[in-house]
């Protein structure tokens, strides 16, 4: 039609936003509770915080029904292949959140033992700082990567 006002591209840009809102509203945890950030991780999904509001449910026990992936706490030497597994089983799209000092940088712990730093294991989408961060921290944490994901800064 030669009398089509609609820019190039269009319906291919509102439905890769379609995709993203949909992405952004079911997104389920494979929770990685190593340390005491744990407990502020599972607090998280509490009553009182709520993340039922987000689309985030429940946090998931099987990688395959995962999409976002929580590292909270220190990440051990040994642990690191477990990790890297349960992130390769995880479904695509996904995302990882490295949540507290010693899951971003090791912490306090800079030793042989201990990975300095998740992202050596995993890609890191979003570092939630604090040790340990508060329920609060790690919501603005997963709000700020749905932000990401919204403006297309996460290609998966």
């Amino acid at each position: 039609m030669a009398g089509r006002s609609e820019p190039p591209g269009f319906l291919l840009t509102t439905l890769d936003k379609g995709v993203n809102w949909a992405r952004t509203r079911s997104m389920w945890g494979a929770v990685f509770g190593l340390a005491c950030c744990a407990i502020e991780m599972m607090a998280t999904g509490a009553s009182h915080n709520d993340l039922g509001r987000f689309g985030m449910e429940v946090f998931r026990a099987s990688p395959r029904q995962a999409d976002l992936m929580i590292v909270a706490g220190r990440v051990s030497q040994k642990m690191a292949p477990v990790l890297r597994q349960v992130y390769d089983q995880m479904s695509e799209p996904k995302w990882v959140i490295s949540m507290g000092a010693c899951a971003s940088t090791g912490g306090m712990f800079n030793n042989y033992a201990l990975v300095q730093g998740v992202d050596q294991v995993v890609p890191v989408d979003m570092y939630v700082p604090g040790c340990p961060p508060g329920p609060q921290s790690l919501m603005h944490g997963i709000l700020t990567l749905h932000d990401k994901i919204m403006a297309g800064d996460i290609d998966r």
